[in-house]
């Protein structure tokens, strides 16, 4: 007896330690990821590679949660499902924790499956959850929701503000009738709606501890109405005590929650400018019921601290602009790449905005550039470039003013533009207190680049041939603590055997304490894949993701940018059978760099630096510069790169970090068949690192993807040369001018009035000093020269009529006296 006893002591043990959907195992107990998740320690993993290396606890995806959808407004209302856990026959409530302090109530559907909602918030980025299905006795599970910039959004996920102009513009001027409001109907499973207007404000005083943002329930449009995904309404007048309200989004619910019930499944609209809803004092005279906001905001504008000392000079030109992606990034209002929709700034072509919000004041600028790629500027257009307040993408810490993501920026540069431009003729006002920024003090960023089997371009422009196979350093810069490494590994031939040449297949960055984000090939041929903190990333819901200490942008399949806090930008990207990569530092990154993308200090002859200071030439050999690279082989112990899998476990983490049984193939000794140098330099040409990979791998597409990846440098390199500005220049007070590019070179022509003379050179250029030829000239009134000739010769003309009558008159006395003499 006594044996199956201790067999059904063990049975119950077990059974007693096999996590279920309940509350869980205790905190950190053996064998579990309760509370553990990232955890790598213990009998097994709770960290995210341990899926490809089969070490995962069997309650892995029990605690450590995946959901979808992954992302949503921050606007909240989302319902999201936890994938792989089930929970039939709850007898405890869900609730879902987000950032340890705001909960809301979850649920379990008939199928079993966990929900949760995703809550209002006033930030951005990847915000941490954990789940409690014990009524919030415990939260032992935990996740990552995407919280996304509202206009961001995908157009599916909110509803639509019918004629968005209309809506914006009620009540002004030949604005009024119906407003429509449309929405996909599947997306809110209901029979019965109700329609809301919430108001955003933030209260308190400006840069104070009292600052505070604030999402208020106004009032219902309509309630209890059938989800049909349209509804047509005829606005009338708030009440007064809701007219302070300017900016605000609508909200459709289950008409089963009571009236602004907040963290429920929801739909949003576009946040807007209310006009539809203000009183009877803006419909009856919008443009002085505007100009009295306009005063308001400009008064208060005196006030406040400027921001614009603060704020980054903007690039010369387009081309600087577009090259720039460490530091500015597209402004989706005005995208030459989506049609150049500019609806604020007509005349430009495409805007850019900078990633990083000033230090002090959080604030933005942006820059817009017309078609010839010249930027265009306040005080000669409306459609110029505006400086922002709140810089529009928001700031970490968030959640506080002016550091609201899109909503901040609203309430301070966005509806004033409205109160001063677009619903009253004072735009003069607001350009006066948001000018644009010139280029003057604009410094372009330093560009080096590897690709290919793998060449390397240096920031000071010396460049070699490295095809080691390991990890090595390829950037180290101590001013910020950024670390960029790479991985190189052997190409296969067509016949399926190892090159002797080898590519990047894997590059990962950190900067100082941000997070790490790695950019690999996997998955077969061309095929990209990103990991942040050595997890996997989809980029099927959302492109754009705002990290910890960076930014990431996945627009295009083939290629990812990473923009970091200091200006410091990578772009990662697919060329051929394996990765190119380009990093580009801002000028404070002088002097501070060292690895195998050389020294960035405008000396090329000191880009060979070994790890102990050594300094091999630049006539070095390529096997000379072979030891230069092993030299910045990586440490296991400073390594950012993941090994998921047990090919990189055993061939990378667990081997050195430089093979040094590896003999790639050196430039020097290579000695290609007479057919493939002819087909190689009709390919190449005169570019050697393509001619190189032809020989070394004996494909021709791998040598077009290296030459093409060389041209792209190259035409980075020169669109990012400084170029010299001589500031904008005024046309003369009662005249004006011709010209609006303030470049090196540019000609600025003046002309006066009618009633002006000018007085002064008729053109001013642009000088390699960067100052202007001539000063502006001057327009004194007084008479044209038309007008002076007019009168010069009309004056000469009375005079030569009188002297003709004079004449006249003289002949015919004369003719009178001899007629009298006649007999």
């Amino acid at each position: 007896m006594k044996l199956p006893l201790l067999l059904w002591a063990l049975l119950l043990l077990l059974l007693a330690t096999v996590p279920g959907p309940g509350p869980g195992p205790a905190a950190g107990a053996k064998g579990t990821c309760s509370h553990r998740c990232g955890d790598r320690d213990g009998l097994c993993s709770c960290h995210p590679t341990c899926s490809g290396l089969n070490t995962c606890c069997s309650d892995f995806r029990d605690f450590c949660l995946e959901i979808s959808p992954y992302s949503g407004s921050m606007m909240g209302g989302k319902d999201f499902v936890v994938q792989h856990l089930n929970w039939f026959n709850p007898t405890d409530g869900v609730i879902c924790r987000f950032k340890e302090s705001i909960q809301t109530l979850g649920h379990v559907d008939s199928s079993g499956h966990v929900h949760c909602v995703s809550p209002l918030l006033y930030e951005t980025g990847r915000i941490p959850f954990t789940l409690s299905m014990d009524n919030g006795r415990s939260f032992p599970r935990s996740g990552t929701w995407l919280a996304v910039h509202p206009s961001k959004v995908s157009e599916t996920e909110k509803s639509q503000l019918v004629n968005e102009t209309q809506w914006q513009y009620y009540g002004t001027a030949d604005t009024t009738g119906n407003l429509t409001l449309t929405w996909q109907a599947s997306a809110l499973p209901t029979e019965t709606v109700t329609i809301e207007l919430w108001g955003y404000e933030e209260t308190g005083k400006p840069y104070s501890g009292e600052w505070t943002a604030k999402w208020s329930y106004l009032y219902p449009l309509v309630t209890n109405i059938p989800n049909s995904g349209f509804f047509t309404f005829t606005p009338k007048p708030a009440p007064q005590k809701y007219q302070r309200w300017e900016v605000g989004a609508l909200r459709i619910i289950n008409s089963k929650y009571y009236a602004g019930e907040k963290d429920v499944h929801a739909l949003w609209s576009n946040e807007h400018a209310l006009a539809w809803h203000l009183g009877d004092d803006f419909q009856e005279d919008p443009v002085a019921w505007a100009r009295a906001q306009c005063l308001a905001w400009e008064e208060l504008e005196d006030q406040l601290p400027n921001f614009l000392e603060e704020l980054p000079d903007c690039p010369c030109t387009l081309a600087q602009a577009q090259a720039d992606s460490g530091r500015f990034h597209t402004d989706y209002g005005c995208d030459i790449e989506r049609g150049s929709v500019c609806t604020y700034h007509p005349g430009a072509v495409h805007c850019v905005r900078s990633v990083q919000a000033s230090p002090r004041y959080a604030s933005g600028q942006q820059c817009c550039y017309t078609a010839a790629g010249t930027q265009l500027l306040t005080a000669d257009s409306t459609g110029g470039s505006t400086p922002d307040r709140g810089h529009d993408w928001g700031a970490p810490p968030f959640r506080t003013p002016p550091r609201v993501p899109g909503l901040s920026h609203w309430l301070y540069d966005v509806i004033s533009f409205y109160h001063c431009c677009l619903w009253a003729p004072d735009c003069s006002r607001y350009m006066r207190r948001r000018p644009s920024s010139d280029c003057r003090s604009y410094r372009p960023p330093r560009l080096a680049s590897a690709f290919g089997d793998p060449h390397f371009i240096t920031f000071d422009g010396a460049n070699f041939t490295f095809n080691g196979r390991g990890e090595y350093v390829l950037l180290e810069a101590t001013l910020t603590n950024l670390r960029v490494q790479g991985r190189a590994e052997p190409g296969t031939t067509p016949e399926g055997t190892r090159d002797r040449g080898t590519g990047l297949t894997a590059v990962a960055v950190q900067e100082g304490n941000s997070d790490v984000v790695e950019v690999r090939l996997a998955g077969g041929a061309g095929v990209l894949q990103v990991l942040l903190n050595q997890e996997v990333l989809s980029f099927t819901e959302q492109s754009w993701m705002d990290l910890n200490g960076m930014f990431l942008s996945a627009a295009a399949g083939d290629s990812v940018s990473i923009m970091l806090s200091s200006g410091a930008g990578l772009e990662v990207s697919v060329q051929g059978p394996f990765l190119s990569v380009a990093v580009l530092l801002p000028e404070k990154f002088l002097t501070h760099t060292r690895g195998l993308l050389g020294t960035l200090n405008d000396d090329p002859t000191d880009d060979f630096t070994l790890r102990n200071g050594k300094v091999l030439p630049l006539s070095s050999s390529s096997r000379e510069l072979f030891r230069f690279g092993a030299d910045w082989a990586v440490e296991n112990a400073s390594s950012l790169l993941t090994y998921d899998s047990w090919f990189l476990v055993n061939n990378f983490l667990y081997q050195p970090k430089h093979d040094h049984t590896f003999q790639p193939l050196f430039p020097e000794e290579t000695t290609p068949n007479p057919s493939q140098a002819t087909e190689a330099a009709e390919l190449c040409g005169d570019n050697h690192f393509c001619r190189f990979d032809v020989m070394a791998t004996g494909s021709l597409s791998v040598g077009n993807a290296t030459r093409m990846a060389h041209q792209w440098h190259q035409h980075r390199v020169q669109s990012l040369k400084p170029v010299r500005s001589c500031g904008w220049l005024a046309p003369p007070p009662n005249g004006l001018k011709e010209g609006i590019s303030y470049l090196m070179g540019s000609t600025v022509h003046f002309h006066c009035n009618s009633g002006y003379s000018l007085v002064g050179a008729e053109a001013s250029t642009c000088q390699a000093d960067g100052t202007w030829s001539r000063p502006t000239p001057v327009c004194q009134p007084g008479r044209s020269y038309a007008v002076l000739l007019s009168i010069i010769f009309g004056g000469l003309a009375v005079v030569a009529l009188v002297a003709l009558v004079y004449v006249l008159l003289r002949r015919r006395k004369s003719n009178m006296a001899s007629w009298g003499s006649q007999p």
